[in-house]
């Protein structure tokens, strides 16, 4: 199953852990269980219930995914919400 590392900001969601272990094979099923084990995690990862929110992005094993919510998430791989960077006034729209 794969491991989420919860970034500190929304560790008090995780009642303070790391990391957490979850089931899922894309990154909607993921987040989806995480948010089941501690609500409020989909509320700060998912924008519109469609896509990842803006300031975010994810990496899965390393890599960051312009797949979005349908991104595959092998078993035992890691996934990353990292702020993401982006420039120019117009980066999220």
């Amino acid at each position: 199953m794969p491991e989420v590392w919860i970034p500190s900001l929304m560790r008090k969601l995780t009642d303070g852990r790391e990391k957490v272990i979850v089931e899922g094979q894309t990154l909607r099923e993921v987040i989806e269980n995480l948010d089941a084990q501690f609500p409020g995690i989909k509320d700060r990862v998912v924008y519109e219930n469609y896509r990842i929110a803006p300031g975010l992005a994810v990496a899965i094993d390393g890599v960051v995914t312009e797949e979005g919510l349908r991104t595959q998430v092998p078993p035992n791989s890691e996934v990353h919400f990292v702020t993401s960077i982006a420039g120019g006034s117009g980066a999220w729209q």
